[in-house]
């Protein structure tokens, strides 16, 4: 579904993303891990659009998609949340998602629609399947950390992705939290037969759920393959022992 080839980024001639290549196939649970200021974060903005790489191309289902604007990347079926919640904090719950549907599927240009019933049915129920189907109406601006993060993951859901890139989505949750989020994300992927590329700092989170894990170093690629793979691979537990003994 996604291939990414050779792509590099430089800052001020430091090198954030130096050539990295991978794929994500149909269906597939796949993580990207390293230390921080590995680049992982950067190389999903290469690939959303939010970033214009120096070079190499991204490819979305057969699809030469780089360099396009992030709502055209969208609209070609790409989702994404971000390490900081991106949310709109004064609209409620709701409106979050429900603005999302009007905005993916055009409606939000006409001037003459009553948005008010726009989408019902389909936002409750992604907010049912995120778990906020009781605080619809509340304004999401007051909701707990966790609960911010469920919505943004239903604002994602609500532009109808074939794959969804979910950036450090347990960031600053407590361990139950973390441990509920998760699994949350993991029945979502697969009730709805998406293919899933996400960031993680926990390694257990990444490692319970991951069937394909890519790591980055200095923003290159230093290893790829299956979580037994990654697990025992030296280059890998020199790179996380090192970080450990600092």
């Amino acid at each position: 579904m996604l291939e990414v080839h050779n792509v590099r980024k430089a800052f001020d001639g430091f090198q954030a993303v130096a050539g990295v290549t991978l794929g994500v196939a149909r269906g597939q649970i796949a993580a990207i891990i390293g230390p921080n200021g590995a680049g992982k974060t950067t190389f999903f903005n290469l690939v959303t659009g939010h970033l214009r790489p120096d070079a190499g191309t991204v490819v979305l289902n057969g699809r030469d998609i780089t360099g396009l604007a992030p709502h055209d990347v969208c609209r070609l079926g790409m989702g994404r949340s971000f390490q900081r919640t991106n949310i709109f904090p004064k609209l409620t719950v709701f409106e979050n998602v429900q603005a999302a549907f009007i905005s993916h599927r055009g409606r939000g240009l006409s001037f003459f629609a009553r948005v008010e019933g726009l989408y019902r049915d389909e936002t409750y129920a992604v907010l049912e399947s995120v778990g906020l189907g009781d605080k619809a109406g509340e304004v999401s601006g007051f909701l707990s950390h966790g609960n911010q993060k469920q919505l943004e993951l239903g604002i994602a859901l609500a532009s109808e992705p074939d794959l969804l890139l979910l950036d450090e989505p347990t960031a600053g949750m407590s361990a139950t939290e973390t441990r509920e989020t998760i699994r949350l994300i993991e029945r979502i992927t697969r009730e709805r037969g998406l293919t899933l590329l996400f960031t993680e700092h926990d390694m257990e989170v990444v490692f319970s759920i991951a069937q394909r894990i890519s790591v980055l170093h200095q923003g290159r690629l230093i290893a790829e393959g299956t979580p037994s793979e990654v697990r025992n691979d030296p280059e890998v537990r020199r790179v996380y022992l090192g970080e450990r003994r600092r």
